[in-house]
């Protein structure tokens, strides 16, 4: 369903917001990690700060998506924000494997934490990323753009929780590896969510077919139709998130129907049973004289 006007600029300015306080959010952080000697917070804040460039990129590609198809891009510029997805999923995954050296070097080398400005902090922080979740939340249902943002932020707050955790275990037990530990925590979270998030906007700019439509399915369906043959040069792939394409050659048997009639049979049977709105289908006729134990003979 396509949004209203109103709708796309209310979006807009939600990320826009969603920007502004995760770029301030990381600058408390990173001083606050540096001042109470805190890998986890200073984590927490490398983290945050990706959401802040994950959240601009999202925003950029949803305004370059936007624009209409012209002949550079015939089929418009959807596919902006599979791009960004796959950018935004890529950062998670490299971030969360420097987190892990991180806390493994912390591990071997101790540090002392001061407990208190470490709480306080993560505090702020969980607090902004539940605001910056509510501002995306209802975008990142229909968006792989948007959802891969959202998802760098809810590793955030899951991470903040993490450090106000770890920085209560300073304060009263004066456990010092709780730190490196919360750490693997939150880069084990993050990595685990971008390696699960990240095949679907592959699979599209691979060309895939798209999750949950089955291909053989369709080249069956077409084939049991009166007046089909066969099915050959059979290509289905998803031109964005929302919208699939399918490409064959249909070997017809001679109708008196024409070839109109089948189209539209054929056409009706991708739209109504498996959704798919664009086709390009060409019928080629079986030659009279083509049935032989080799099969049919086109032309």
């Amino acid at each position: 369903m396509a949004q209203s006007h109103g709708d796309v600029d209310t979006g807009d300015r939600r990320i826009g917001w969603a920007v502004a306080v995760n770029v301030a959010l990381t600058f408390a952080q990173i001083a606050g990690g540096i001042l109470s000697g805190s890998l986890s917070l200073i984590a927490d804040a490398i983290h945050n700060f990706s959401d802040a460039a994950s959240l601009g990129i999202a925003f950029v590609a949803r305004r370059i998506s936007r624009r209409p198809a012209d002949d550079r891009m015939t089929f418009g510029y959807a596919r902006a924000e599979i791009v960004a997805a796959l950018i935004n999923y890529t950062t998670l995954i490299v971030i969360g494997l420097y987190l892990v050296y991180e806390a493994v070097m912390r591990f071997i080398t101790p540090e002392p934490i001061e407990g208190w400005l470490v709480v306080w902090i993560a505090g702020l922080a969980l607090v902004i990323d539940t605001v910056t979740a509510v501002l995306v939340y209802s975008m990142s249902r229909s968006s792989m753009n948007i959802r891969a943002a959202f998802l760098h932020n809810i590793a955030d707050a899951l991470g903040s929780i993490g450090v106000i955790l770890g920085g209560t275990a300073i304060i009263v037990f004066g456990w010092l590896w709780i730190d490196p530990a919360i750490t693997l925590m939150i880069a084990g979270y993050i990595l685990w969510q971008a390696f699960r998030e990240i095949g679907g906007s592959i699979r599209i700019l691979m060309q895939g077919a798209p999750e949950g439509v089955d291909a053989t399915q369709i080249r069956n369906d077409i084939e049991r139709l009166d007046g089909v043959v066969a099915v050959t040069h059979f290509h289905i792939w998803s031109i964005d998130e929302d919208h699939a394409s399918v490409e064959a050659h249909v070997v017809r048997t001679p109708s008196k129907d024409g070839d109109p009639a089948l189209l539209s049979r054929i056409r009706k049977v991708l739209r109504e049973q498996h959704g798919i709105g664009h086709s390009t289908i060409e019928l080629r006729p079986v030659e009279p004289a083509a049935a032989d134990e080799n099969g049919p003979r086109i032309r």
